[in-house]
Order: C-alpha cells, then sequence, then structure tokens
C-alpha cells in the first residue's frame, strides 16, 4: 500500500511541474503578443470584456474580423 501512495504521490508532483509548464508557457505568449506591455486600464478592461463576454465568445469574435 505504501508503494501505491508513494507513486500517486509522484504522479501528482509530475501533474503540478506540467501544469506550471503550461502556464509559464502560456505567461510567455501573452508576453510575447504583447499584452503585459499595455497600459494597466487597457489590459483591465481587456480583461473585463473577456470576462463579460467568455473565452468562445471573444475568440469568435477575433478571428471572424482578423
Amino acid at each position: 500500500m505504501a508503494a501505491i501512495e508513494a507513486e500517486e504521490l509522484k504522479l501528482a508532483e509530475r501533474r503540478k511541474a506540467h501544469q506550471k509548464k503550461l502556464r509559464d508557457t502560456a505567461i510567455d505568449r501573452v508576453e510575447k503578443v504583447g499584452l503585459l506591455k499595455l497600459p494597466l486600464d487597457r489590459l483591465e478592461r481587456l480583461m473585463d470584456a473577456v470576462k463579460t463576454l467568455g473565452m468562445d465568445e471573444v475568440e469568435k469574435r477575433i478571428t471572424a474580423k482578423a
């Protein structure tokens, strides 16, 4: 039983590391696009719009105009 618990702990740690890597990659991409260079008020308005509309709607609108 102890061996199974140890494996579960290792797996949980690997999942956590993977999630951190994905998050870091996402932040890097956002930074490369220039969103983190926006003035805070513009970034807040953009994030409010995303929160209000939802990601699916924002993506649909952006890709329709791009």
